[in-house]
């Protein structure tokens, strides 16, 4: 084994020890194996394997010779070898039988005392042998890192797991099987597998004290990992102390060990001593520096051959321990004058374990692999799933001994309304967990108390579509204004149409939303209303926790023979024994099933040469001791249920049970109801936020329309005034034939006709050029005012206020094609109590065109149940 530090730099402390691999002699595993797959499947079978034949042949060599020694490629090879090995030993057995392979021999030198070694026709030599150099592999690595830094002891402290974790994995799955016979060494063995699994854990655990310190963290804390690296050193010193370890390991080695588990129960008791110190608790510093102290002294006592570094720290903490105990006996001869106790009367240090052995299982795993994979010998096969189908029958039924044994309890008790009553007596309420599913989605969206700020919510939106309905008439109202004082000033020469027949569609439109908004305003107080008549039914669900409200089961008033206590004490007992019975069954269903898992019995099969139905039934008698259990607990349970009624009905009795049950059902069906009313208003709200969103969009775009249309009709208003403007200034037309200011579309040299005739034209006039939008230039033609205004959706010249043809926000009063029926703007309320927000009057046919956008229609009266009445 190798000892080191991480680097001169490094504490003393971070000495630690890696562990040498075994030796081994070189042996031929092809020809053997070759010869074993010709003779008992076929040439053809021998040669298809050709490939995993050499893998092994490699394998082996390489483990011999050590092409690349470097751990970390040590370490996949090992674990490549082992994997390959396990599927060797399911398909080639390897023994002293004239039957079996027999000219393999696996010679294997013990690791510590290599002039003793162990010469084995078994494959189980060779598995544990390459285990065991796997883990000392892995310490090798562990000891590469750079423990100076906090990283490196990090990575130091996962090879070291890992080292622990195969050592472990030796010691349960190989040493034993390994041990057998006459030709075998000490370090294969259980008890040095499991004081190497010890040694590395304390090791690992060693790495992370020293990263608790480098972040500084508390005394107390510190204490508790620096306690349990000592228990690992110790239980690892315990097993180097005795048979058959006492003699195989160099005394320098074991007082290694030992001044190391001295120095971290010591490291312990100082950094204890210092959380003992700030809670002034004095007495017990001493007892424990003195216990530090005399830990120390005695380890250096058996410090022959220890390493200088590890003496030196040893030192150190003697010296701080000593200066600490002396200014302790002062504080405490001078101020607290405590008795100090006597190391022995003091409770065992706290420990906490920060590390624990890696489960190798599915490192090691060879399931996956595919070497060999067309190797199964059939008659093994057919006995194996024979024994599987065996095993699986008894798994079965028990387990459904077990399942039934439980739900009979389960039911059992739910008649008794247990442990529920018991609870009730102690103040424990529970609810039906569908209720309190309920409950909690209520209480999360704010429950009952939230109402108010939802109900504000609605107030708001109501009122914000009302200002844009507002503001909407008032654009039209403005505007008609205007165009009535001019009508008024100009007269007769004011010849464009009146605003109340243009806007005679966006009217009714805004009727509508108005009746809508009326109709809304009511269903808003129908809400406000429920809200009102029912806040203190649903208050119930404000209590928090929701349990508060249930009634309590009292204790009687009157008592004659005071016996309550006992009576619940007993039911209370029964309950626990009850419960722990169904513990048993959970653990002994595991118990089954890890069995099982563990359960291969293949090795057995191939290697066996009696009566397969002899091997079968010893083996599925490791089973009968787990039924005998499960039977035990069954009859168990059923007399404890016995006795668990005969005492709950005498609670019953005395608790007037019956009655507090019917109590607590009331206060159910009102929580429940409470829950049903909540979420109904809720669901009314939401319905009602979702119309006045719809509503404000469809609002906003009336609106938007009413803008085009006002500023359409102010650029007429501008171009009419100049007009009129020009003609009471005796400006001629006649000669402007061809230039006319508003000649109608396809008669550019006609003379300006009456406003009655012009409304009879074609709808397609010509817009304003988009370069000259306030006037045009004498050679281009203009529209006559005596026409509607201009649809948006022209061809030729758009204005600068251009809208697709869709969205022509208003159309002209005659026109010739209708647009179908549309809702946008009659859409139907959310409906309430008795039907929709309004009961708008149906849209005529022909009187609106499709508008320029589309809302949804979801709020049908005979679709939701907003507002039940």
């Amino acid at each position: 084994m190798a000892a080191a530090s991480s680097s001169p730099s490094a504490a003393a402390t971070n000495i630690m020890l890696a562990i040498y691999e075994k030796k081994t002699n070189s042996i031929d595993l092809y020809r053997p194996l070759r010869q074993y797959i010709s003779f008992t499947y076929s040439e053809r079978e021998a040669v298809n394997l050709e490939d995993d034949l050499s893998t092994v042949k490699t394998l082996r060599s390489d483990i011999e010779r050590m092409p690349d020694p470097s751990p970390t490629t040590r370490r996949d090879l090992l674990i490549s070898y082992f994997k390959s090995l396990c599927l060797i030993e399911t398909r080639f057995p390897i023994s002293p039988d004239k039957d079996h392979i027999n000219t393999i021999q696996f010679t294997w030198f013990d690791a510590f005392k290599q002039k003793q070694k162990a010469v084995q026709q078994n494959i189980h030599l060779e598995k544990a042998a390459v285990l065991f150099n796997l883990g000392a592999v892995y310490s090798q690595i562990g000891l590469s890192y750079d423990r100076a830094t906090v990283d490196g002891r990090r990575q130091a402290s996962h090879a070291f797991i890992a080292s622990a974790g195969t050592f472990g994995f030796l010691r349960d799955n190989s040493s034993t099987k390994a041990s057998m016979g006459n030709s075998t060494t000490v370090d294969l063995s259980v008890e040095c597998a499991g004081m190497l699994e010890r040694l590395m854990l304390a090791q690992a655990q060693e790495c992370v004290f020293e990263n608790t310190i480098a972040k500084g963290s508390t005394p107390g804390v510190c204490a508790k990992i620096s306690r349990q690296v000592g228990l690992y050193y110790e239980e690892a010193l315990g097993a180097l102390n005795a048979a058959p370890l006492k003699d195989h390991f160099d005394k320098a080695w074991i007082a290694h060990v030992q001044l190391k588990a001295a120095l971290f129960y010591a490291e312990a008791c100082y950094r204890y001593s210092l959380e003992l110190h700030e809670k002034e608790e004095i007495a017990e510093e001493i007892a424990r520096l003195r216990s530090g102290v005399s830990a120390l002294v005695e380890a250096k006592k058996s410090s022959k051959g220890v390493a200088a570094q590890l003496l030196d720290a040893i030192s150190k903490l003697e010296a701080n321990l000593n200066r600490n105990l002396e200014r302790a006996v002062k504080e405490n001869d001078r101020v607290y004058l405590m008795r100090v106790p006597s190391p022995s009367s003091l409770p065992l240090l706290p420990a906490f374990s920060m590390v624990k052995s890696m489960q190798m299982n599915e490192v090691l795993d060879a399931s996956k692999e595919k070497m060999f994979a067309s190797l199964v010998p059939d008659s093994s096969a057919k006995a194996l799933s024979r024994y599987t189908e065996m095993v699986d029958d008894v798994i079965r039924t028990q387990a459904e001994k077990l399942q039934q044994g439980s739900e009979l309890a389960r039911v059992r008790l739910k008649e008794m309304d247990l442990p529920d009553s018991i609870l009730a007596l102690e103040g424990n309420f529970n609810l039906p967990e569908d209720l309190k599913n309920e409950v909690e989605i209520v209480q999360a969206s704010g429950g009952a108390a939230g109402l108010e700020a939802e109900l504000q919510q609605l107030r708001d939106l109501r009122r914000v579509n009302q200002e844009l309905l507002i503001q909407t008439e008032e654009l039209l109202q403005k505007e008609a204004a205007e165009d009535a004082q001019f009508r008024s000033q100009f007269g007769t020469r004011w010849t464009r149409p009146q605003s109340s027949t243009l806007t005679k569609t966006l009217q009714e439109r805004l009727s509508k939303f108005a009746a809508n908004l009326k109709q809304a305003a009511e269903s808003d107080a129908r809400i406000e209303r429920s809200v009102r008549e029912h806040s203190t039914f649903m208050s119930i669900l404000d209590r928090r926790p929701i349990e508060a409200a249930l009634p309590s089961l009292s204790r009687p008033i009157m008592s004659l023979d005071a016996n309550e206590d006992a009576i619940v004490g007993a039911l209370k007992q029964s309950l626990r024994q009850l419960e722990t019975l169904g513990a048993q069954r959970a653990g002994l269903e595991d118990m089954l099933k890890e069995m099982k898992r563990k359960d291969d019995i293949l090795p057995k099969l191939m290697t066996s040469t009696g009566s397969y139905e002899d091997l079968f039934r010893k083996e599925i008698a490791k089973y009968n001791h787990i039924c005998e259990e499960i039977t035990q607990n069954i009859e168990a349970q059923e007399q404890l249920l016995m006795q668990i009624q005969a005492q709950n009905q005498e609670f019953s009795a005395v608790f007037n049970l019956e009655d507090y049950k019917a109590s607590r059902d009331k206060c159910y069906k009102q929580i429940q109801a409470a829950v049903a009313k909540c979420k109904e208003i809720k669901e009314n709200i939401n319905e009602g936020l979702k119309f006045y969103v719809t509503l404000q969009d469809a609002i906003n775009n009336i609106k938007q329309q009413c803008s085009d249309f006002v500023m359409t009709r102010n650029i007429q208003c501008r171009e009419m005034m100049e007009d009129v403007q020009r003609q009471m200034a005796g400006f001629s037309f006649q000669d402007r034939k061809n230039t006319g200011p508003y000649p109608p579309v396809g008669q550019p040299h006609q003379t300006p006709r009456s406003s009655s005739q012009q409304q009879t034209e074609p709808q397609s006039i010509s817009h304003p050029s988009s370069q000259t939008p306030y006037y045009r230039p004498p050679e281009q033609p203009m529209p006559g005012y005596g026409h509607p205004p201009p649809p948006y959706s022209a061809p030729q010249q758009p204005s600068p206020y251009h809208i697709p043809p869709s969205a022509a926000p208003y159309p002209p009063p005659q026109a010739q094609q209708q647009a179908p029926v549309s809702h946008e703007y009659g859409q139907p309320a959310y409906p309430g109590w008795r039907g929709p927000y309004y009961n708008a009057p149906a849209q005529q046919p022909g009187s609106l065109p499709r508008p320029p956008y589309t809302i949804p229609n979801p709020y049908h009266p005979h679709q939701s149940g907003y507002y039940k009445q």
